[in-house]
């Protein structure tokens, strides 16, 4: 199999880099720099920008405002904006929700909400996990009760990120508690100002407050916001994981953040040297690298299958991906802790409105510690690791 990239496809990086380095705001460009946590209007911004060109929704069908870009070159796309260190698209609406409308919705429901998704007109939040079902998904128990033309729903979502920015969740509901757990679940659209939803904030080990508890206390949800066939929901997700799980591998973010860390290992002091002079610190980061270059053709390889792929049907080396990517997410974020040395140590949120004070060392090491601490999730979330080692196990090993 051939990895290499054509003259077509090169010339396409280019113009991708290109719009990229000319589009950016500044002051968007600036915190990518800093490592600094971009807000919902950045991602607002700069996916309008995106969609202006006509690059919002790449992986979309033309006719639903994609691009009509091959796998390949929705690749490169994908990669050149994780090396940019740009805000990324919003996930829960371009890579999760928006494919299961196209794939399952009806005519309404794709007119209604996709152009709203691209221009990132709605905010959209998962509602999958529960407290007691986040791995195990399909023991969830928030259930909706048919009331006519509505469903009425009870129960708990936890984990839920943004949700305290977010218009819409999408939400996997029991609609039939007597089939077998992996039946009788529907995928609802929910409405995020319909009476009956209260959302508590959870605070992370990083002392932030990007996920959430969400309570649904009898919420009336029109039959109409349905995708699909009731009971069918666990499809529905099935083929949304597959595409989170492709996501979460990230290699582009990564290069670019091994990038960073050589440049600053250059420049921080070592004894007598820098810290790129260091064998063993060398070693490790090489390591890395290696890795990832693996792991790169590994997503290559997959990139290369798509044009075979079942419609709707995940392609079970996701998983890998997905453990390798945020293992070696994990490793990168712990390499950038050990160049900022006991810079990371001090709580510096000068990212936050209304402080002032200089940082403490480097500009770029107030959100080292953060980022380490609030990446230690990724290899839960998404399906955890050890999830994933089952489904290789079984789907790919045969075990």
């Amino acid at each position: 199999m051939d990895l290499r990239f054509t003259s077509d496809e090169l010339a396409f990086r280019a113009e991708v880099r290109g719009f990229i380095a000319a589009a950016l705001p500044e002051p968007l460009r600036t915190k990518a720099a800093l490592g600094r946590p971009f807000s919902k209007d950045d991602v607002v911004a700069w996916t309008r920008i995106l969609n202006a060109k006509g690059w919002a929704v790449p992986h979309w069908p033309v006719e639903r405002g994609g691009t009509g870009w091959d796998p390949v070159r929705q690749y490169i796309f994908l990669d050149a904006l994780q090396q940019s260190g740009a805000p990324q698209m919003l996930s829960f609406g371009v890579n999760m929700v928006g494919p299961v409308i196209i794939a399952f919705g009806n005519e309404a429901q794709k007119r209604r909400f996709l152009p709203r998704i691209a221009n990132l007109d709605d905010w959209w939040c998962q509602g999958f996990s529960e407290p007691g079902a986040g791995s195990d998904l399909a023991s969830l128990r928030t259930a909706a009760r048919r009331d006519g033309g509505h469903y009425v729903v009870n129960g708990q979502k936890t984990w839920t990120t943004f949700a305290q920015h977010a218009d819409w969740m999408f939400c996997l509901v029991r609609t039939d508690p007597a089939a077998k757990k992996q039946k009788g679940i529907s995928f609802l659209l929910v409405d995020m100002r319909t009476p009956g939803i209260t959302v508590r904030p959870i605070q992370t080990i990083d002392g932030g407050f990007e996920i959430n508890e969400v309570f649904l206390d009898d919420v009336r949800v029109p039959v109409e916001n349905l995708v699909g066939a009731e009971n069918e929901g666990w499809d529905y997700a099935k083929f949304l994981l597959g595409n989170e799980r492709t996501g979460i591998a990230r290699v582009g973010q990564t290069k670019e953040w091994l990038r960073r860390i050589r440049r600053i290992a250059a420049q921080e002091r070592d004894g007598e040297g820098t810290m790129l002079d260091n064998r063993r610190f060398r070693e490790r980061l090489t390591a890395i690298e290696v890795e990832l270059k693996a792991l790169e053709m590994t997503l290559l390889r997959v990139v290369a299958g798509e044009r075979k792929s079942e419609r709707g049907k995940p392609d079970p080396v996701s998983s890998i991906l997905k453990l390798k990517g945020s293992e070696l997410q994990q490793a990168t974020t712990e390499l950038l802790l050990e160049v900022a040395g006991p810079h990371a140590l001090p709580w510096q949120p000068q990212q936050e409105d209304g402080w002032n004070e200089p940082p403490i060392g480097p500009d770029w090491a107030a959100t080292v510690a953060p980022s380490y601490f609030n990446h230690r999730k990724v290899s839960i979330y998404g399906g955890s690791n050890e999830i994933q080692r089952n489904i290789i196990a079984k789907a790919i090993l045969g075990l």
